[in-house]
């Protein structure tokens, strides 16, 4: 009977020993783990924490960003930059914005070295804005026009960020190619861009496209003078695959986006409205009715021969009481459009000839 019991012990001391020495196994594994981390000497966390602000000084930016620029470029300044902060350029805690990074040298450039040439200019009496001709201004990334760097340069620090999505085009555009920069067009520094709002954007336009600015004072236009319409409903200013460049691939796509009663596809088509609205029509501006390039029939006779029709030219001898025999008064107000007034093309049975 003793034996038996102490063999019992035996086995229930085996069994509670077998798991002691597995968590003492186990332990000094962890022990022997996390040695070479604690040999690490105290000292190196200090230095590894400075070292992105000892890399930010060595690469030329300023130790407080927007900070040293706004102690100048306050409210009261030729240049307030106070208002970008109202701006999504002026979101700190918006990672795609400038200020969620190096915040004014994002764009500018690094700035310690204009802040010395800043300090500089102060000793002298002088301002570091009123450098006069000739003289070395400090080394300071300026835009617009009257800034003393390239297009190209000034462009480039905008597509950093502005290069995906509607901007893809720019390169190889029309505005590209006639070093057109960014911010001859766009103003960074004001809560509304006019660029981008309805009533003023027209005018940033007509600084060089004079030629459209006088359409638009013609009697028929689109409205875009009465605030109802922005060119770019139309065109895409920083570049697409068509001439003008518009919106849409092609004009009548375009014309579509609104007209949307002309799309057809109509049982009787009229060839020049399928082909190219701007065959008949100047989108821009007219002084004929309806936009239109001439006043009908002459329009209509670009095409359709006036032999065999009463649709001859609007002269003296051609209207009622005139000399011409074929004469006739459905010439007169819209000409060929009293009688073919689905011009546009028609969906009648019996609407071949566009009347009905």
């Amino acid at each position: 009977m003793a034996i038996e019991q102490t063999t019992i012990m035996n086995t229930k001391n085996r069994f509670f020993a077998a798991p002691l020495l597995l968590i003492g196994v186990l332990f000094n594994f962890a022990v022997f783990a996390e040695e070479p981390a604690a040999q690490v000497p105290a000292a190196e966390a200090p230095a590894n924490a400075a070292a992105p602000i000892a890399s930010k000084q060595a690469s030329g930016f300023s130790e407080k960003g927007a900070d040293t620029c706004i102690k100048c470029h306050d409210a009261d300044e030729e240049y307030p930059v106070f208002d970008i902060f109202k701006t999504k350029h002026g979101q700190q805690k918006d990672k795609r914005s400038p200020f969620a990074g190096l915040q004014c040298e994002a764009c500018h450039g690094p700035g310690a070295a204009g802040e010395a040439a800043m300090e500089e200019a102060f000793a002298r009496g002088g301002h570091v804005g009123k450098v006069p001709p000739g003289q070395k201004r400090p080394p300071i990334l300026n835009f617009g026009t009257k800034s003393d760097e390239s297009v190209e340069k000034q462009n480039s620090m905008c597509l950093k960020c502005h290069e995906g999505n509607d901007h893809i085009g720019w390169k190889g555009s029309a505005h590209a190619a006639g070093s057109v920069a960014c911010a001859n067009c766009h103003i960074i520094h004001t809560p509304n861009d006019p660029v981008l709002t309805k009533l003023t954007q027209p005018e940033v336009c007509y600084k060089c496209h004079k030629q459209e600015r006088a359409d638009f004072f013609k009697t028929s236009t689109h409205p875009v003078r009465a605030g109802l319409m922005t060119c770019s409903e139309c065109h895409k200013p920083h570049g697409s695959g068509t001439n003008a460049p518009l919106v849409k691939p092609t004009v009548n796509q375009t014309c579509h986006t609104c007209h949307a009663e002309k799309r057809g596809p109509f049982l009787w088509e009229h060839a020049p409205v399928a082909e190219d609205c701007t065959l008949c029509h100047s989108p821009h501006g007219s002084v004929h009715t309806a936009l239109l390039k001439k006043n009908t029939p002459l329009l209509c006779q670009q095409c359709h021969s006036p032999n065999g029709h009463p649709a001859v030219a609007l002269t003296g001898t051609s209207l009622p009481g005139g000399s011409n025999p074929a004469l006739s008064g459905f010439l007169l107000a819209r000409g060929c459009a009293n009688c073919h007034s689905q011009v546009h093309g028609s969906n009648h049975p019996a609407g071949t000839r566009l009347m009905r």
